[in-house]
């Protein structure tokens, strides 16, 4: 059986999500948006009586929201929201993220969107899951050039939320918060500890035993090529058309 990078991921997100009760997924993330769809329907399966709810912004079907971020923002600070995703052009050993340029800031070289609300939303959603496709020594560095969300510290700050992991094509790394620091979990097959260590610009803890991260069986890549790429084409219908086809 043949799974994708993207299948992977998609089956991973969704087992980060199974204990989640309202879950909302950014702009540019079908793959976070497809693991949030099939982790609501294991619960679907699973409890019918329970429900996961769930927001993807620029979703016709799945954003009941009618202010779009600041909606969000206001579900984030009532509690309304136990995870979310994040990324970064960069994002550091310490749980830091930049999403706004590299260089020395206001003159950077390399101009990225910029924060929106990453620093907001950083601190209060409890799980916050760092969402990565590339792992790479320019991505994953010693430290950011811009702080866009600053990574968990010992400041007295009152922060509820905080992230939990970063999971990137490489691996799945857990994060110490008492240590400020990732811990090596789970190494995708096909990859080593040596791709993981050549390609992290950080220095990271390891796992008294490292696994290889679950593959999904026949039936449950039988929904995320189905069910679930149909469903996320409301919002990526790109993505599918290059994942999926046969969904499109």
């Amino acid at each position: 059986m043949s799974v994708s990078r993207q299948e992977l991921l998609i089956f991973t997100v969704a087992r980060l999500l199974e204990d989640c009760r309202s879950v909302a997924v950014g702009a540019s993330s079908p793959i976070p948006g497809a693991g949030a769809l099939l982790a609501r329907h294991w619960l679907a399966a699973k409890t019918p009586s329970r429900r996961l709810f769930l927001t993807i912004l620029g979703s016709s079907r799945l954003n009941a929201m009618t202010s779009g971020g600041v909606e969000l923002f206001d579900m984030a600070a009532q509690g309304r929201i136990d995870a979310f995703f994040l990324g970064g052009g960069q994002i550091d050993g310490h749980g830091s993220l930049n999403l706004v340029g590299t260089g020395h800031y206001p003159a950077t070289d390399v101009r990225w969107p910029g924060s929106f609300g990453s620093a907001y939303l950083y601190h209060l959603v409890p799980k916050v899951i760092l969402f990565r496709e590339e792992h790479s020594r320019r991505v994953l560095v010693p430290k950011v050039d811009f702080i866009s969300a600053a990574g968990p510290r010992d400041d007295g700050v009152y922060r509820p939320g905080g992230p939990i992991g970063l999971l990137t094509n490489l691996c799945w790394f857990a994060f110490d918060r008492s240590r400020h620091r990732f811990r090596l979990e789970t190494i995708h097959p096909g990859h080593s500890l040596e791709d993981v260590r050549d390609n992290t610009g950080f220095d990271f803890d390891v796992a008294a035993t490292i696994t290889e991260t679950p593959l999904p069986d026949a039936a449950t890549l039988a929904t995320i090529r189905g069910p679930i790429a149909r469903q996320i084409a409301d919002a990526y219908p790109r993505f599918v058309k290059q994942v999926f086809p046969d969904a499109a």
